[in-house]
């Protein structure tokens, strides 16, 4: 284990042998980090955190702090960070609150820029890039390979679908469906995200039904409901991914505001 000399380590923390841990770091006795992780300087660790294997945290970076929610009470929740995530300059990323689970989750594989803000129940996935000072509100989703530019606001209870694509500065207060590019103040969909989808591979069959999909609903403004019925009959446009669209829509027209999670809520 490779620990600054001016760092602190909690004698009850649980660090890998190799992990290393830079100057003036400060991490709390109940911590865990895998194996192969590097903490760089002035970086901080507190409350209940878990860290996966091979993850890099940048200067500057707050983990596990207490949720900015004026109905948190001290009570003891969590963080935990999967894989291979990069994590740079003061992100911050609160614990969890009663009304979430008790849990902040970040998956694996992901690129968290600089001053980027995960707030207390957000539950994170797998391969997304968050670009600089992303900022989101409590119980936000982000799914698997979306892709948030920098400087936007993501309303609490906002989920945002598997390779969606939102552009900078954008204001984000309703659910974006998986596979579509989105930007604007409010938010808008612009297209589908044709070009993640294609650098994913995803068939030139499957990417031209998700153009038709989009067409329909936000240019025709065809009723969503109607739609979903005749693809699930055996509609020509009928596949995977578009049964996943409209099920993401479903949930969140049921959702108060365009939010699906919004129709969990135990707290108001």
């Amino acid at each position: 284990m490779n620990i600054h000399e001016t760092a602190i380590v909690d004698a009850n923390a649980d660090l890998a042998d190799d992990v290393k841990v830079g100057p003036y770091s400060v991490i709390g006795p109940h911590v865990t980090i895998g194996e192969g992780t590097r903490i760089l300087p002035h970086v901080v660790i507190t409350g209940t955190v878990s860290i996966g294997k091979n993850n890099t945290v940048h200067p500057g970076s707050v983990i596990g702090g207490d949720p900015q929610d004026l109905k948190y009470q001290g009570e003891d929740s969590r963080v935990e960070i999967g894989d291979n995530n990069t994590i740079r300059e003061y992100v911050t990323v609160n614990k969890g609150t009663e009304f979430g689970g008790w849990v902040t989750r970040i998956g694996s594989n992901n690129l968290i820029m600089a001053y980027v803000h995960i707030a207390h129940d957000c539950i994170i996935g797998d391969n997304v890039i968050l670009a600089n000072a992303t900022t989101m509100g409590g119980h936000v989703t982000i799914e698997s390979n979306a892709v948030i530019s920098g400087l936007v606001g993501i309303h609490h209870f906002v989920t945002i679908g598997e390779r969606a694509f939102v552009g900078g500065a954008s204001k984000v207060v309703t659910d974006l469906p998986p596979y579509m590019m989105a930007d604007g103040h409010p938010l808008k969909v612009r297209n589908i995200n044709q070009v993640g989808l294609e650098r994913a591979g995803y068939p030139k069959d499957t990417i031209g039904k998700l153009r038709k999909v989009y067409q329909l609903v936000y240019k025709d403004q065809k009723n969503v409901s109607a739609i979903a019925e005749d693809i699930q009959k055996g509609h020509e446009l009928y596949c995977d991914e578009v049964k996943q669209i409209f099920e993401f829509m479903r949930k969140a027209e049921a959702g108060k505001y365009g939010r699906a999670k919004e129709a969990d809520r135990t707290d108001i």
